[in-house]
C-alpha cells in the first residue's frame, strides 16, 4: 500500500471539489479549496518526496496546459486523466505521463465499448492504461459513473467486472464519489470489497480525513489497496492530515 498524491485541475487551477457536484453547468459546484500554487509546484513537491503514480485529473475543459505543466515537472512520475481518448492518449504519454486514466470514453450508452477499449490498448499498450471505475452506490451495489460522475452506467463494480477488465489495463482507479471531497470518512464497505476483489494494482480515493482512516484502509484493504488523499491534506487547505505525516506514514 502506498500514498498516491493528486493534482485536480478545474478552470486551469489546482482545486479540491466535492466530487458529486461537478456538472455541465457548474451551477451547483461546491469547491473545497482553490490553490494559489501552480500544478507544477505540486508535481515538484511529489517528485522531491519520491511519490510516484499520483493522478493529474482535468475536471472539465481548458485544463490541458496546466496538466502538461505538471507532467513536464515530474516526467514518468504522474498519471493523467479527464477527457482522455484514443486521439490524444499518446500526446499525454509523450509529454511525460506514465499512464493515461480513462473512464467515459470507453463507455457508450451505459455499457463498455469493447472495440474502443481494444483500440486504445492496441495504440498505447495495457501497461500504460489505468481504467477509472469511480462509482456511486445505488441499492446494494456500486455502479460505475461517467461524464463528470453524473451518469450511472450499467456496469457494477464487483469481482467479475474487475477480473474481466484487468486483462486490458495496468491499474484501476476507483473514487467513492458519494464521499469524495467531504472529509467525512472513507467508504469502508467499498474498500473492504476492493481488498478482496482487486486482481491488479488498485487505488481508492474518497473521504479520507485522518491518519486513522489511513490505518483503516490499510487494514480493510489487506495492504493491497493504494490510497489517494485530497481535501483533508494541509497542502489543499485541509486540517485532518498533514502532508508530511502522510508521507511518513506510508514510508514506514
Amino acid at each position: 500500500m502506498v500514498f498516491r498524491p493528486c493534482i485536480d485541475i478545474h478552470e486551469g487551477k489546482v482545486k479540491q471539489i466535492v466530487g458529486g457536484t461537478l456538472n455541465d453547468q457548474d451551477g451547483g459546484l461546491r469547491t473545497h479549496f482553490v490553490s494559489e500554487r501552480s500544478s507544477a509546484w505540486y508535481a515538484e513537491l511529489y517528485k522531491r518526496d519520491g511519490l510516484r503514480g499520483g493522478h493529474v485529473i482535468m475536471l472539465g475543459p481548458d485544463n490541458e496546459a496546466a496538466a502538461k505543466e505538471a507532467l513536464a515537472a515530474y516526467p514518468g512520475g504522474l498519471q493523467v486523466g479527464g477527457g482522455i481518448r484514443l486521439d490524444n492518449a499518446r500526446e499525454y504519454l509523450a509529454v511525460g505521463a506514465s499512464h493515461v486514466i480513462v473512464t467515459s470514453w470507453v463507455f457508450r450508452e451505459g455499457e463498455v465499448d469493447w472495440e474502443r477499449l481494444k483500440a486504445l490498448v492496441a495504440a498505447i499498450g495495457k501497461s500504460r492504461l489505468v481504467l477509472d471505475l469511480s462509482c456511486r452506490r445505488r441499492g446494494n451495489d456500486y455502479w460505475v459513473v461517467t461524464d463528470r460522475w453524473q451518469k450511472f452506467t450499467q456496469l457494477a463494480v464487483n469481482r467479475e467486472t474487475l477480473d474481466r477488465l484487468a486483462a486490458y489495463c495496468d491499474e484501476f482507479l476507483i473514487h467513492a464519489v458519494d464521499v469524495e471531497g467531504l472529509c467525512q470518512g472513507i467508504d469502508s464497505e467499498l474498500v473492504e470489497n476492493l481488498g478482496s476483489w482487486a486482481p491488479i494494482l488498485t487505488t481508492y480515493a474518497g473521504g479520507a480525513r485522518s491518519l486513522a482512516d489511513l490505518e483503516l484502509v490499510t487494514r480493510l484493504g489487506r495492504g493491497r489497496i493504494d490510497l489517494t488523499i485530497g481535501s483533508a491534506l494541509d497542502i489543499f487547505g485541509g486540517t485532518g492530515v498533514k502532508y508530511a505525516e502522510a508521507v511518513a506514514f506510508f514510508s514506514k
